[in-house]
């Protein structure tokens, strides 16, 4: 017997609408500007992404101010929604994570979500575990983790009417050195933010047959 399917609600279909709308937009017009106050807001919405142990490795460095963005220009190999884009987000990971988790649990305590005494073990725990770790697994969780805090913000942004794409292809140690970021973060990616100029180009994806299996992976 068929099991019907509940027709979407408005908060679904608007949700699925900002899904759907995302773009990875790579001309912006250069006359949009997004207040600092609206970028916060838009990182205050991303930061509520998940993360290992609730650590939250991510760190945003914001590129508004022109000159700067004439500086990444040449280290972001002059893609031009650098310059263009109202801002470019450097989605950074902090290796050294592990220093906030008493705050972190802290605030956790104070908003009555945790008792002090399970704030107090589960500090101990976590510096205890990310101390014996490799360095490596230490860095594979920051990516993940920043990786899901950067879905989120293009999301987030498109939510809110504006546009972004994420930037892989710029050279990462030029962009360490000429910020003055420190080895104890890791780039992630750039995330250019404004208004579309013209709207991003549709794209297509694989059928879902192609790459989810249920239970059990494909033999070849």
């Amino acid at each position: 017997m068929s099991v019907s399917q509940p027709s979407q609600t408005l908060e679904q279909q608007l949700f699925f609408n900002v899904i759907r709308e995302r773009r990875s937009v790579r001309g912006y017009d250069p006359e949009v500007k997004i207040s600092r106050e609206e970028l916060t807001e838009i990182l205050q919405q991303a930061t509520l992404a998940p993360s290992a142990a609730n650590l939250q490795p991510w760190r945003f460095l914001v590129i508004d101010s022109p000159e700067l963005k004439q500086k990444l220009l040449p280290i972001a190999f002059n893609q031009q929604q650098v310059i263009e884009a109202s801002a470019v987000i450097a989605v950074l990971g902090d290796l050294e994570n592990i220093r906030m988790a008493e705050k972190i649990y802290g605030l956790a305590v104070d908003a009555d979500f945790m008792a002090t005494d399970t704030a107090k073990s589960f500090v101990e725990r976590y510096t205890g575990m990310y101390s014996s770790m490799p360095p490596e697994a230490v860095r594979q969780i920051v990516y993940t983790d920043s990786g899901l805090v950067s879905m989120q913000l293009m999301l987030v942004a498109r939510a809110k009417g504006y546009d972004t794409v994420p930037i892989g292809g710029y050279d990462k140690q030029k962009f360490m050195k000429a910020f003055g970021i420190s080895e104890r973060y890791v780039p992630i990616m750039l995330i250019a933010i404004g208004k579309a100029a013209k709207p991003g180009h549709p794209t297509v994806r694989l059928p879902i047959d192609d790459v989810a299996f249920f239970n059990e992976m494909p033999k070849a």
